[in-house]
Formats: C-alpha cells, structure tokens, sequence
C-alpha cells in the first residue's frame, strides 16, 4: 500500500454540517498529529478513513502495489493471475534471457510484469479494511447497562477481525501495561481504558493505524512508556499512524508531520519541523511591531499598554530558498549568525524595542485555532 486518498469528504448530521469538503492524503510510513479543538470533527473525520462511519458526501480510499503492468487504476485481480500464469509458461529460455537483460540494463526487452497502482474504496471493502484499524476510546455503558464484557474476551474478539494482528505483542502489552485481563470494562478506570484502546491500536498489526486521544487518563510515566512502543513500532514496520490528541508538547517530538482540522475543515498539514521553522512570536513596543511584521497576518494579538505581542506564521518556502537557506547555515561561523541565517525574512531582529522567538507547537496552534472566527 502506497497511501490514503480522502476526496470532498462532507458529514452532516441533520441540518449540522460538521466536515466541510475535506481532502486528505497519507503516505506510507509517517506518524501523523491530528490537532483540533474539542468539536472540530477529529473523531469523525477518523472513523470514515476507517469506515465506521459513512461520508454524506465525498470517497476514501487506499492505493495498493499490483504486481500487474498497466496504468488502469481498476484491473481486475483475475487479470493479473493471467498474466502470472502466462509467465509462469514461458520457458526457461526465455526466462533467463529477461532476467539478464533486466540486470544489465537492456533496452531491448520489455518487462510485462511492472507494478501498478490500484485504488480501492475502504466502504464495505474486506480488501482495504484489512489494512486499517481504528482504535477509539471503550465505552464502559452498553445502552443502559454496564460494560460486563471482559478485557481478555475484547482482545478476542479484535483478534478475530483484525487479520494482522500480532498476539505476541499483545501479551507482550498487557503485560508492560499491568492490564487485568480478567477486569469487566465496566470496572477499568480511564487511564486502563486507555491501555486497552493502545494494545488494539499496536498489536492489530494495520499499515494505516488511528488512535483517538490514546493518552487520555494515563499517567506521565504511562504516556511516555506509549510514545517509546509507538516509536519502536514505527522504526521496525514503517506503518502510517495518525494520533488525534490535545497533550499536543509532550506529543510534538513523534510527530512528522501535524493536520490542525478547525471547525471541520483542513487549516494545514505540513512537515513538523519545516512549519516551526516559519512559526514566530514578535512582541515589542507596538508600533515597532507593527513595523516589523507588516505584510504578515498577526495572529493571537496580546497587548499591555504600549507593547505588543503577535504571532507570525511567513510563507513557506520553496525548494530554492531552502537551498539558500542552508548554504547561510553552512556558511555561518558563530550562533548569532546561524540565528540570523535562518531567521523569517523581513523581520526586524535584535534591538531594544522587538524581540523576536520561535514558537511551540501548541503556542501556534493555540494562535491559529484558538480564536473565534
């Protein structure tokens, strides 16, 4: 699997709207934060990747590698098995001479099996549901009675649907965890709760893996003990994992690439570490502030008196301004330089009456999002 497609993605409940047109894409192989404030559409957006929910508008789907040639999306697999079968006959002769025309690079001879992409819808799709998992918060009610499903019947029972999952990690969880497999979820406070939703989300073994606020609950030594198995997960598959969560410091450092989603739509979603880098904080004597940072849209502006304090997000920038960029890094002997070097462009720097700062994650985001519109 290659990625996720999400197209136009539009949810409304009734007369309320609450995604708004949403596309979306995630590649292979990255950790993901999922940032928005309470009500922003975080867990539904999820649970249609996932399709636990349906889109009232709009389409998702994951890429699959075929082993097919072609640049139909929508090859059958029975086509493919023909294919294969027609290689399978040829002779070793020829076989042979493919092969090591291949190797040396031949112009001569073409390779009929070359890989093909092909889409596949997740909606009541067995093919692509196999590839996802969606672990959200448990809930200890079952209509009007108590959860008296057992931890261990559970895990079970998430064995059973989903085809990857790996049971050594899962004891190996429960065990790192201290879970009571034997507790009624009815019984399990929040933070095991959480536990629980975690072992489902690493032990399930899916490319594309959710997790809904998986923190919540725990304990600062528990959430770290979970930062390091998801990382270790990481770094041994190279599975997608997206983590919706409002711990969003203690969290930033896993995290490749962030979605801030504000009232249901997509504001942003971009490289962790390039976003910071054009992420700023100027404060100062107001009108030199406003002389600093003019042509930039301020953002979460405090005041006290004559001084000023703004959030500054500069342009992105592009493939020969970062080159640029680093060759002034590379180029600069002392601190103050590389400062100066990598510093947003257009802004007054140093001086008694502007400083300016790098801003946190959870700062810009609290400046983008944190506003009413």
């Amino acid at each position: 699997m290659s990625k996720m497609v999400a197209s136009g993605i539009v949810k409304r409940y009734g007369e309320k709207e609450v995604l708004h047109g949403i596309d979306l894409e995630l590649e292979q192989g990255k950790i993901y934060g999922l940032i928005g404030r309470n009500g922003a559409g975080k867990t539904t957006l999820l649970s249609i990747l996932s399709s636990q929910n349906p889109a009232t508008e709009g389409s998702v789907s994951v890429e699959f590698i075929s082993a097919c040639d072609g640049d139909q999306e929508n090859r059958k697999r029975k086509d493919c098995t023909a294919k294969n079968s027609v290689a399978k006959d040829r002779t070793a002769k020829d076989s042979v001479a493919k092969n090591s025309a291949a190797k040396n690079g031949a112009s001569g001879v073409k390779n009929d099996l070359q890989p093909a992409v092909v889409r596949e819808p997740v909606w009541e799709n067995p093919k692509a549901l196999s590839h996802l998992c969606f672990s959200r918060e448990l809930n200890t009610m079952v209509g009007n009675s108590a959860n008296t499903m057992k931890v261990k019947e559970y895990l079970k029972i998430a064995s059973l649907f989903l085809p990857h999952w790996d049971q050594k990690m899962a004891d190996r969880l429960v065990a790192e965890f201290g879970l009571d497999t034997k507790k009624k979820i009815s019984k399990l406070s929040k933070g095991m709760l959480s536990m629980v939703t975690i072992v489902v989300a690493l032990a399930s073994g899916a490319e594309f893996t959710f997790l809904d606020e998986p923190v919540a609950g725990l304990d600062v030594v528990a959430r770290e003990k979970f930062y390091h198995l998801l990382l270790e997960e990481f770094a041994e598959t190279g599975r997608t994992f997206v983590v919706s969560t409002h711990i969003i410091e203690e969290a930033a450092d896993i995290f490749e690439e962030v979605i801030f989603l504000d009232e249901g739509k997509i504001l942003l979603k971009e490289n962790l570490e390039e976003l910071l880098e054009r992420a700023w904080c100027v404060s100062g004597r107001e009108d030199e502030v406003d002389r600093a940072t003019a042509g930039y849209t301020q953002h979460h502006v405090e005041r006290l008196g004559r001084s000023k304090s703004v959030t500054i997000l500069a342009p992105k920038l592009g493939d020969a301004e970062k080159n640029e960029r680093a060759e002034r890094l590379t180029d600069a002997d002392t601190v103050e330089e590389r400062g100066q070097a990598g510093g947003a462009p257009g802004f007054a720097r140093g001086g008694a009456d502007v400083t300016v700062q790098k801003v946190s994650l959870q700062k810009l985001f609290v400046a983008l999002c944190g506003e009413e519109h």
